[in-house]
């Protein structure tokens, strides 16, 4: 007896997802109508049957949240950025007080993380934290564009990214960190911190930086900037190696908390204090940075706010709610570090 036509034979046949196969064939826009003619053809062919039952089923609410969090290189075994430590307490509690539950899940570049959550009823819709540069998996986010899953990212603004975007203010948080230094009287400073197009939201700060140094005719040779990721090891190295070189900035602005701990231990071991010889602040006020010795000057992002935005946000557009793009206001937290002159 011949097997029933099933809706990955027709993905199969049409070079497409099965979830495209499924949107096609309940006459989704997001299938453009070149590619529903293209599996409604193929359907006839294979004579295939929908099965109602279980579209029905897919078309039920799981009432769950997916939160995707991508594995960062840390210090200790959790492979979690601290910073997004606070706010995935933030977005537990909010998915909570609004009656969803929330899956949470690591994922990297290498798995298949744009699997089908809603297809599959797994969860309503995904939370994406900590996928900073998204040009990298631009790919994945087409994708889940295109199978109508409901997604939300936190990360730096573009107008060119797929989906929703909730974020922070960094060029205005670099700015005001780096202004506040020049209101004190430091006139070197050094950025830490990738510049790269790879790190969007590190390359905004750095931006903010630069320009409270050009407005106020610090820029060129009292500007300096070394590359580092988003740890306290690559702080440590960045701040050995402008140790090495004959001129040591009087102030360093540095891209996170974490990096500015790896600079603490390193002009620490050079006898060098903070902020008496070198004036350091961060920016993420996560915990550390208040108990470090002396307390971190940082700019604050509200977590908690954040995680309300995106639960918020997603639920809004599961409800075929009209969603936007958010910019959150940046917050100056003045600490003992960076001194006064």
């Amino acid at each position: 007896m011949k097997e029933k036509a099933t809706s990955f034979d027709i993905a199969h046949r049409a070079g497409v997802s099965q979830s495209t196969v499924s949107r096609a064939l309940n006459n989704s826009p997001l299938v453009s109508k070149e590619t529903r003619d293209r599996i409604v053809e193929i359907a006839r062919e294979l004579n295939y049957q929908v099965d109602k039952n279980a579209s029905n089923l897919r078309k039920q609410k799981s009432n769950t949240l997916a939160l995707l969090l991508f594995e960062d290189p840390t210090t200790d075994d959790s492979l979690i950025n601290p910073f997004f430590l606070s706010m995935l307490g933030s977005i537990t509690r909010a998915s909570a007080s609004q009656g969803y539950d929330l899956l949470v899940s690591f994922q990297n570049m290498q798995s298949d993380w744009h699997a089908e959550y809603e297809d599959s009823n797994k969860a309503d819709g995904i939370i994406l934290l900590g996928y900073g540069d998204y040009s990298a998996y631009r790919s994945k986010l087409d994708q889940l564009e295109e199978q109508g899953t409901h997604f939300v990212r936190w990360g730096a603004q573009d107008k060119a990214h797929p989906g929703v975007n909730i974020g922070c203010d960094n060029y205005q948080g670099g700015f005001d960190v780096t202004n506040h230094l020049i209101g004190l009287g430091y006139t070197s400073f050094a950025f830490i911190g990738d510049n790269s197009e790879d790190a969007p939201e590190f390359r905004a700060r750095y931006q903010g930086f630069a320009d409270a140094l050009d407005k106020q005719g610090l820029s060129g040779e009292s500007q300096r900037q070394i590359n580092a990721h988003s740890t306290e090891p690559s702080g440590y190295a960045a701040m050995k190696a402008m140790l090495n070189d004959a001129t040591l900035p009087r102030a360093v602005v540095c891209a996170s908390d974490l990096i500015a701990v790896g600079v603490y231990d390193a002009l620490r071991e050079a006898n060098l204090r903070v902020p008496e010889d070198v004036a350091v602040v961060g920016y993420d006020n996560i915990p550390i940075s208040g108990y470090t010795t002396p307390a971190l000057t940082t700019v604050r992002q509200n977590t908690t706010k954040a995680g309300e935005l995106l639960v918020d946000t997603l639920i809004k557009a599961i409800n075929k709610e009209v969603v936007e793009d958010y910019l959150m206001p940046a917050e100056l937290i003045v600490r003992r570090s960076c001194g006064a002159q």
